[in-house]
């Protein structure tokens, strides 16, 4: 019985260790419903646009082109996210597995453990300026009573002009 107890307690101290990333999983599992959400309604928005296409004058087909390429830009950048937000998920995955069969096998894995978390954590990092690129997309194309915000600017003599946001 002596004999278990410093192997129990080794596996008490790995779960202790896989307890964070476990928690970080459960933010990445949040994130990705949350680009999963976004993902859907930019297709919702796309389809819409598209039905009502065949309906509309030239000149309104091309505002409907032109919103539809920007659908497509934040289509592109919410997938992007989504891609490092699984892979870091899969990563951190790969983490706490190591750290269990490091602890069970007796097999050093300090460095591959700590390298594919930092990679895990870059790839979190860059999805989420994905996803933060996307939602600055969104909210400049946005137009409120049909029309479009407006940005105060400082010109060169130092008097505030007001400038339209420019359509992306």
């Amino acid at each position: 019985m002596l004999d278990t107890a410093p192997h129990i307690a080794n596996l008490a101290q790995v779960i202790q260790l896989a307890v964070a990333p476990v928690f970080l999983l459960a933010g990445v599992g949040t994130t990705l419903n949350a680009l999963a959400t976004r993902v859907g309604r930019i297709i919702d928005r796309a389809r819409t646009l598209e039905d009502r296409l065949m309906h509309v004058s030239p000149e309104q087909a091309e505002e409907y082109h032109k919103l539809l390429r920007v659908l497509s830009k934040r289509a592109t950048l919410v997938n992007r996210a989504i891609g490092l937000s699984v892979t870091c998920g899969f990563l951190v995955s790969l983490v706490v597995a190591a750290l269990f069969i490091s602890s069970s096998m007796g097999i050093n894995l300090d460095a591959p453990i700590a390298i594919t978390f930092v990679i895990a954590l870059a790839c979190l990092a860059m999805g989420l300026i994905y996803f933060l690129r996307e939602v600055i997309l969104a909210t400049n194309s946005l137009t409120f009573g049909g029309v479009r915000p407006t940005h105060l600017e400082v010109n060169k003599s130092g008097s505030v002009a007001k400038t339209p946001v420019a359509k992306e």
